[in-house]
């Protein structure tokens, strides 16, 4: 039975998706709900699942060609070979059930390996190089490929499930590659320092006590040894150059028993360790046992928060320092900070961060997808809108106040920190109730206007992936609490490559808090479908004139700067101004007490 594999929907307005790359090639054995195919659509890039166990009989979609939803990209044969992984076909075609299983047992030891050795053999455990391959994962949308940068454990050693077995590098983040499952390392496949692509086999693990299995399998590839020196290099027996990959190399041993090579696969084990792949590694380890070696990502963390490496003790495999020592060393810093309290009180003199070089320095790289898809939006935007800023000045004073007073009892209560964005959104949907012209859309194909009843706000995250936009449905309709949360799971998910295609859809209006970054405002860009967004700018103390009751003085107050990037064809400099307005009535006002219970 055929399992048809469909574009399913991808979000709200969402028509068509485009197929970057197929992770699975005809003829390969997929299971049900492991990723299939990318597919890239003017939202998100995302991986496609199977729906179904089966090989993959036919792709129908190639790469970088675009189909609309519900399009068949695919289909599955899920039939009763199924088991059989991708041989069961070819024994059916076979006709005679009988003979079937005679051409596999017989060749497998013999020249009929290579059909076997990649899936079938390996999955069965019928030969001593068998096990589980260590693949390299799905790192995050457009990421094809990694380098190894290093091996943690070494050919031979006993690794535990979910153990970090190496450290891979990717254009978006180093990471580390957990061990799938508990054994004996028993192949290096790829080694340090080179590049492989998303899927590829970088390892096998097998059972512990079967070590010597590494050595016939790391050992056929660099067999091109002739029968004559046989008896001399021990690592390469006439029989093992035979024998594509060496899925079973101790089965091959008795059939070229007439040779005299056929005591050598005995000694073998023990000659091939020195060259196997993974010697660079104990060797890279050694060299970086005395914590030289940190990740760009750790190194990018110290300095961040001030923290000096050479001071930090690494709780990682060999000594390592993970992102949990600098966080940790950071908080000691921090806790050890009032001490030398009297010393503070005196005007600090404020040090410049220290910069390190960006690796991109010098280099000509291929622009990221998500780059390419919010380059195309903004443009199309600019083009297609008349687009101008508006700004004002607000004064925050009682609002962050009022935080100070609310934030220990929210975290505690609610479960979720207190910051100064919930104000904001909510303060901006409280006005959109009453400016319709700023929650709307221009229907251009229709000549019309559509004024929302329901206010989706968008809020521009960063990633290290690049700016995202996910939405906080019903926003109008929600308190400071609710805002809260739905900020911080929004943001959560996006930092950790969980957001979903709807999730990312719908927005009516958009909030960019630029001012988290330190810049006091800045002139945003208007989204497609969208006719304004509001700019969040930081939030400094200054001099500023307050009217007193004995008249205007001038205090040290929280000061902000809004901005309103609007769509001129449908949005007034008036219209702007009053929206603008209200937000900072509002918020000057900060009349929020009965939500934060005080």
């Amino acid at each position: 039975m055929a399992v048809s594999v469909t574009l399913p929907a991808l979000g709200e307005s969402v028509t068509e998706g485009t197929v970057t790359r197929w992770l699975k090639a005809e003829g390969e054995r997929v299971e049900a709900d492991e990723p299939l195919l990318e597919v890239s659509t003017d939202k998100v890039d995302t991986e496609i699942p199977a729906p179904a166990s089966g090989v993959l009989s036919s792709i129908k979609v190639a790469e970088d060609e675009t189909v609309e939803v519900g399009a068949e990209l695919a289909l599955i044969d899920d039939g009763s070979g199924a088991p059989a992984a991708t041989e069961a076909p070819a024994a059916e075609q076979a006709a005679p059930p009988a003979p079937a299983p005679e051409p596999q047992a017989q060749p497998s030891t013999e020249q009929a390996a290579p059909a076997p050795a990649p899936t079938a053999e390996a999955s069965a455990g019928g030969g001593s190089a068998q096990g589980t391959d260590v693949v390299l994962p799905a790192l995050g949308e457009s990421v094809t490929e990694g380098t190894v940068t290093r091996w943690l454990k070494s050919v031979g050693d006993t690794v535990e499930a979910d153990e970090p077995l190496l450290e891979v590098s990717t254009d978006k983040v180093d990471t580390e590659i957990p061990a799938p499952a508990s054994g004996t390392l028993l192949e290096i496949v790829v080694g340090e320092d080179e590049t492989a692509e998303v899927g590829a086999k970088l390892a096998v693990i097998g059972e512990a006590g079967a070590a010597p299995a590494a050595a016939p399998a790391q050992e056929a590839p660099a067999a091109p040894a002739q029968p004559e020196p046989a008896p001399a290099p021990e690592p390469t027996p006439a029989p093992a150059a035979q024998a594509p990959a060496a899925p079973a190399p101790q089965q091959a041993a008795p059939a070229p028993a007439p040779q005299p090579a056929a005591p050598a696969p005995a000694p073998a084990p023990a000659a091939p360790a020195p060259q196997a792949p993974a010697a660079p590694a104990p060797a890279a380890a050694q060299a970086t046992d005395d914590g030289a070696y940190v990740t760009p990502l750790v190194r990018k963390l110290a300095a961040e928060n001030g923290v000096d490496l050479s001071t930090v003790k690494g709780t990682g495999v060999g000594g390592r320092i993970r992102k949990q020592d600098v966080l940790a060393a950071a908080e000691a810093a921090k806790a050890a900070a009032p001490a030398p309290a009297p010393a503070a009180a005196a005007p600090a003199a404020k040090k410049a961060p220290a910069l390190e070089a960006s690796p991109l320095r010098g280099q000509t790289v291929k622009m990221p997808r998500i780059r390419k898809v919010i380059g195309d939006n903004m443009v199309k935007a600019l083009h297609e809108q008349a687009q101008l800023s508006s700004v004002v000045e607000v004064d925050v004073t009682r609002l962050m106040k009022l935080r100070a007073r609310a934030k220990d009892a929210f975290a505690a209560r609610e479960g979720v920190k207190l910051s100064p964005m919930p104000f904001f959104v909510k303060a901006a949907a409280q006005a959109l109730k009453a400016h319709a012209p700023i929650n709307a859309r221009i229907n251009e194909a229709e000549g019309t206007i559509t004024y929302f009843d329901t206010e989706n706000i968008g809020i521009a995250v960063d990633s290290e992936k690049g700016l995202m936009t996910p939405v906080i449905k019903n926003a109008g309709d929600l308190n400071i609490a609710g805002i809260a949360k739905a900020t911080a799971e929004l943001a959560g998910k996006v930092r950790g490559n969980k957001i979903t295609p709807d999730e990312l859809s719908g927005a009516t209006f958009t909030i960019s808090n630029t001012g988290s970054r330190g810049a006091l405002f800045d002139t945003i860009i208007v989204p497609p479908g969208q006719v304004a967004i509001l700019g969040i700018g930081a939030t400094v103390k200054r001099p500023a004139v307050v009217e007193t009751e004995d008249g205007p003085v001038i205090g040290i107050r929280d000061m902000t700067y809004l901005t309103l990037s609007y769509d001129h064809r449908l949005v007034d400099g008036a219209d702007a101004a009053r929206y603008l307005t209200a937000v900072k009535a509002i918020l000057e006002a900060g009349e929020f007490e009965v939500e934060l219970g005080l």
